[in-house]
């Protein structure tokens, strides 16, 4: 097994950032969650605890993935979702047993039922849900870069955002742009 894995790419929007366990999908591509206890990782960072995954459970969350990824980029280039995308999401939504609490300091957080992994992708599926559907504020776009078209939910005041995020497909892109007019550098005169 690897020493290291890549870094998780978090937003603030579970369901888009679950789809960014996997990036760089028209370059080479990054598997954020090769092995089960990656998935267990990225599902404690965003609050949604399990005691332990397995192989057949990583399986039903990338599909989950893979089924949001293609409703949200269906949504964000405005053709119908795809059929067998909302069958997945509507699958997994209603398997898990989760709910939603509220803490003493007025904080939303999630409570698994039976604290596992179909319970913790109930939750994703659901927020799935809440932003194909509308129901949420903001706006489905993807990614400016050519090598990931990540689909991501734009919250920004004017729902103009470009990249998925700025740190890494932003910041190369930008670098990009630099050093291309550094090779062309100025115009001299002979």
């Amino acid at each position: 097994m690897p020493a290291e894995f890549p870094d998780f790419r978090l937003g603030t929007v579970a369901a888009t950032s679950f789809t960014a366990t996997l990036t760089e999908r028209q370059g080479e591509p990054v598997e954020r969650i090769p092995v089960p206890q990656r998935l267990v990782d990225w599902l404690a960072v965003y609050g949604l605890a399990v005691g332990s995954c397995t192989p057949a459970q990583l399986g039903l969350a990338r599909e989950l993935r893979e089924a949001v990824h293609a409703a949200a980029t269906a949504a964000a280039t405005g053709a119908p979702l795809p059929a067998a995308a909302v069958r997945v999401i509507n699958d997994r939504s209603v398997e898990g047993r989760a709910a939603a609490v509220l803490t003493p300091e007025g904080e939303r957080r999630w409570h698994l039922a039976s604290g596992s992994v179909e319970d913790a992708l109930s939750v994703i599926a659901a927020d799935a849900i809440g932003i194909l559907s509308g129901e949420r504020d903001g706006k489905l776009a993807l990614c400016a870069s050519p090598t990931c078209r990540a689909a991501f939910f734009d919250t920004s005041q004017s729902r103009s955002r470009k990249w998925c995020d700025m740190n890494t497909c932003g910041n190369r892109q930008k670098k990009a742009r630099f050093h291309a007019k550094q090779r062309k550098g100025p115009a001299t005169a002979e």
